[in-house]
């Protein structure tokens, strides 16, 4: 049964980014506070600003406004993009090299450091050097087998490791000294610290592509056989039951309590809390999601769009004017991280007693009773 967890609301207009111009694609974005970043298969790194507008009704609408866009002079296309707000730098993947740009006026540093042989990459959101002006990057060489990891700091770069890997990897999240890999046949656990690594459960990267995505300290999404979402921790083992997805997801983000896929057709909408899927919204040509700082945001070849949460107590309530009175308490319950703990409290007894009055009026009458109580 379906709640309206999100809805979908538009960003940036293919005419902002194109024009009449058809041949221009989106190829990845990254979203850092307002700053929204975009790069084409031209070359180009487009910079917008995201002002978000709620009507006197509660309706959410975006306002992108177009700061610069910058050529970066090599006819391939900008393949990912990183911001490192504390070094005010955007890391740039384009031809397997890692250029560091400024945030704000999209022009190469000064000192011209880049990492070169780089086939994708990932940030430690979990760093370990301690350094407040440093961001620690993995990247996935063109090296057959390698792994290496590098210190990026506003100038300068410096590698820190290399490891080697028993398969060619193909996707990479890192939490701490842990990395999450998917090769070739499986995924696996490396501690690039130690070089112990742990095999988690096997995977085709011929038939499908991996996903593998850190969404909380010492905790990885990653997609599974049989089209199942499954998590894992750093010891290999799974906390939470798996989420059923489609055979062919593309991308996968987090917004608590809700995992968020995308594949072909649609974007599907599962709860942690109890692996239901709560929401199907029709999305075709869908080829990018991905979660910034808790904003959700997808993306064909021509647009941008925010996948905006309605607030926890509307779900709440929807479910209790369904009579859906079990998955009402495990999402209030649920939602007790994102609440403060007195406004909790007061919503929590609120939601109980209003649930009583569902299970009494269906005349279930211990069950009123316990909530009553």
């Amino acid at each position: 049964m379906s709640v309206k967890a999100f809805k979908l609301v538009s960003a940036v207009e293919r005419e902002m980014l194109m024009g009449d111009k058809n041949y221009i694609n989106i190829e990845c974005i990254e979203c850092c506070g307002k700053n929204l970043y975009i790069g084409t298969n031209d070359c180009f790194i487009y910079h917008f600003l995201l002002d978000e507008k709620v009507s006197t009704a509660g309706k959410i609408t975006f306002a992108a406004t177009k700061q610069l866009h910058k050529y970066l002079g090599l006819k391939k296309p900008v393949s990912e993009l990183k911001a490192a707000s504390a070094l005010t730098r955007l890391l740039v993947l384009c031809d397997n090299t890692i250029t560091l740009v400024n945030m704000m006026n999209l022009e190469p540093v000064p000192t011209g450091a880049r990492i070169k042989g780089a086939v994708t990459f990932a940030l430690n959101e979990n760093p370990v050097s301690g350094d407040p002006f440093c961001v620690e990057v993995c990247i996935i060489s063109v090296k057959r087998r390698t792994i290496q990891m590098f210190m990026v700091f506003e100038d300068r770069v410096q590698i820190v490791k290399e490891v080697f890997t028993p398969e060619q990897p193909c996707a990479v999240a890192v939490d701490g000294y842990y990395l999450c890999l998917a090769l070739t046949t499986q995924y696996i656990i490396l501690n690039y610290n130690t070089g112990v690594s742990q095999d988690l459960f096997p995977y085709c990267s011929d038939e499908k592509r991996p996903i593998v995505k850190r969404i909380g300290r010492q905790e990885f999404l990653l997609a599974g056989p049989g089209g199942l979402g499954m998590f894992a921790t750093v010891d290999g083992i799974s906390q939470r039951a798996p989420v059923h997805w489609s055979e062919n997801v593309i991308g996968a983000a987090l917004c608590f309590p809700y995992v968020v896929a995308l594949d072909d057709e649609f974007i599907t909408v599962h709860s942690m809390l109890d692996q239901q899927q709560k929401q199907t919204l029709p999305f075709k040509e869908g080829h990018i999601l991905q979660d910034f700082e808790g904003k959700v945001i997808v993306a064909t070849n021509k647009g941008v769009y925010i996948l905006v949460p309605l607030p926890l107590e509307k779900q709440i309530q929807d479910l209790l004017a369904s009579h859906r009175v079990e998955e009402a308490l495990v999402l209030a319950k649920g939602a007790r991280r994102n609440i403060p703990k007195e406004k909790f409290q007061v919503m929590y007894k609120r939601i109980l007693q209003q649930a009583g009055f569902i299970q009494f009026a269906q005349l279930q009458f211990l069950e009123a009773k316990e909530l009553f109580r």
